[in-house]
Formats: C-alpha cells, sequence, structure tokens
C-alpha cells in the first residue's frame, strides 16, 4: 500500500498547520496591542518570538505536506525546479493550488479563532488601526515601491534559506524554521511588519472584513497587494538563486 499522501492529506495539513500559525502569530500582536490584555506594552521582540513560535508549532502540525504554511514557500520549490513539493507530491498544477487553497483558508481560519479568544477586547475601546494590526500587516512609512521592496527582501531570506537548508544532512526541521522567522522579524520587519507570506496577510484581512468588529474601521486594501505581490516576487528570486547555488 503507498504512504505516499493524497492531495486531500495536503489540504488538510496546510490548512490545520496555517490555522495553528495563524492563532498564535496574530494572537501575540493582539496581546500586545489590544485594550485590557495581560501582555499590553509588550515590545517588538514578543511579536516576534510569538510568530516564531507560531511556525514551530506550525511546522509540527503539518508534517505531512512538507510543512510550506507559506504560498511563498510553495512558489519558491516551484521556481527552484524541484520534482516535488514533498515526499510523493509531485509538482503540479493541481497540487500547487491545493497548497495555495489550505493556506489561505487556514490563515483566515486561524484569525477568526484569535477573534473569538479575544471578542471582548476587539469590542473594547480601541482605535480600528489598532484592531486591524492584529489581523493584517501595514507600513510604519507607506511607500508602496520600498514597503514592496521589503517585504522582497525579508521573502527572498526565508525562502533561500529552506531551501538551502532543505539540502543539507540534518535538513529543515520545527527549530530552525521557527529560529529563522524570529531572526527576519526582529531584522527585516520593522518597516512593514513582515508579511512574508501571502496567506498570512490576506487570509486574516479578509476574516477581518467579514467578521462584526466593533468600530473595526476600513480593511486597507489600497495596501493588501504588496503582502502579497512582495512575497511572490521574493520566493521566486530565493527559488532561482538557490536552483543554481545547490546545483
Amino acid at each position: 500500500m503507498s504512504t505516499d499522501p493524497a492531495l486531500t492529506q495536503v489540504f488538510v495539513s496546510e490548512l490545520l498547520g496555517t490555522m495553528i500559525l495563524l492563532l498564535l502569530g496574530c494572537g501575540v500582536v493582539a496581546n500586545t496591542v489590544l485594550p485590557r490584555v495581560k501582555g499590553a506594552g509588550a515590545n517588538f521582540l514578543m511579536i516576534g518570538w510569538g510568530w516564531g513560535l507560531g511556525v514551530f508549532a506550525g511546522v509540527y502540525v503539518s508534517f505531512r505536506s512538507g510543512a510550506h504554511l507559506n504560498p511563498a514557500v510553495t512558489v519558491g520549490i516551484l521556481s527552484s525546479g524541484a520534482a516535488e513539493y514533498a515526499p510523493g507530491v509531485p509538482v503540479t498544477l493541481t497540487s500547487t493550488l491545493t497548497y495555495f487553497g489550505g493556506e489561505l483558508l487556514g490563515a483566515f481560519l486561524g484569525a477568526i479563532l484569535v477573534w473569538l479568544a479575544y471578542r471582548q477586547h476587539f469590542d473594547a475601546d480601541a482605535p480600528a488601526g489598532i484592531k486591524l494590526a492584529v489581523f493584517s500587516t501595514g507600513p510604519e512609512i507607506r511607500s508602496y515601491r520600498h514597503n514592496l521592496l521589503t517585504e522582497v527582501i525579508a521573502t527572498f531570506v526565508l525562502v533561500f534559506v529552506i531551501l538551502v537548508f532543505g539540502e543539507t544532512p540534518s535538513g529543515l526541521g520545527p527549530l530552525p524554521a521557527a529560529l529563522l522567522v524570529v531572526g527576519i522579524g526582529i531584522s527585516l520587519g520593522g518597516p512593514t511588519g513582515y508579511a512574508i507570506n501571502p496567506a498570512r496577510d490576506l487570509g486574516p484581512r479578509i476574516a477581518h472584513a467579514l467578521l462584526p468588529i466593533k468600530g473595526k474601521g476600513g480593511n486597507d486594501w489600497a495596501y493588501s497587494w504588496v503582502p502579497v505581490a512582495g512575497p511572490l516576487i521574493g520566493a521566486v528570486i530565493a527559488g532561482l538563486i538557490a536552483s543554481a547555488y545547490t546545483a
């Protein structure tokens, strides 16, 4: 009997892993910025570690699918010329869309769980921008060209190092992936909040748009293309360079 994961398993694996990632990642933001929370006043370092631990947990949960958790990782593997996304999962259009679908839906559901956990705090008096910040990223200085470049650079680091990790004798495990995300966050996260993951930003932004959050304001759709396009561009560059580097 074949032990290769079916695409249904891949979809569920990516959905659950990305859901856990976003639950813990957006959750640490909520515990930092919302009114009357235990973590109020914590600094950006706490957010960086929270996202890193979210990756740590998400990678374990989504082991069946190779733990992409991120369309940028999927695109990076695709552009590297790899034959498989994970053992037994060939690179095809169908498998690519399966990864994208699981990642986006998982991110959406993770954001909803954060809202449920912090619902009273979302309904408390806080600026609309603070509530949106729990769900999605935004720049400190709005300049679409520079914001895009930041996301390209940060995601290049993420995907390139992941692909190089995969070629080492020890491979890539949950702890290296988690520490990599912490490092990117505290080093390159200042300008844009380091989406480095289209699903991480778009799924929760859609959730924010649909949820009945008191005083939530707008969804900043004008910026929403940056944390989608930037990571995808960075991933393609990383995949091409990694392919040449590890050849």
